[in-house]
């Protein structure tokens, strides 16, 4: 596999302006997309009666097929979305009853997307993400936000992390 990128957007709504931001990021870079909203992934399980959900399918496949995992998520509560959340908690799996799988992720690479009404959020943000990477074996490329209020038609999305 040569560095195939993939952005795995967590958004609670559709076409929102993180949506729009991946959409022109996908676009213009020929990244593809995998919208968590368009499946079942059930909250973390320390009994794991959630096995029959989406998330194993869909995270089996990520890793069978991309390098690069690109996160979108809007900035909610000064966190990443719930929906995002609650596939990084999932990757507990990995590590509990699919560690096969989770072994997977060693040399893996992430970046971040986070989208919200400022200039700027504080690095703290980005924690989860980093630390996320550096115990499961990734490589944490950096980060990329944007301000919903000044997107537009003529706003130029640049990531200098891919």
């Amino acid at each position: 596999m040569e560095n195939k990128k993939v952005i795995i957007l967590g958004s609670s709504r559709k076409n929102g302006n993180t949506t729009k931001i991946v959409d022109e990021i996908s676009k213009e870079h020929g990244i593809e997309v995998i919208n968590l909203s368009d499946f079942n992934i059930s909250y973390y399980d320390y009994e794991s009666k959630n096995i029959e959900d989406d998330f194993l399918p869909l995270i089996k496949g990520i890793l069978e097929n991309y390098d690069t995992l690109i996160f979108a998520t809007p900035v909610y509560w000064y966190n990443m979305s719930g929906i995002m959340k609650v596939f990084f908690d999932r990757i507990s799996d990995l590590i509990r009853i699919e560690k096969e799988t989770g072994r997977k992720l060693r040399g893996k690479k992430i970046g971040v997307i986070s989208n919200s009404h400022d200039n700027e959020i504080e690095e703290s943000f980005y924690i989860p993400f980093k630390k996320s990477a550096d115990y499961l074996g990734m490589e944490y490329l950096g980060h990329a936000h944007f301000n919903a209020n000044i997107l537009n038609q003529t706003t130029k999305i640049e990531l200098t992390f891919i």
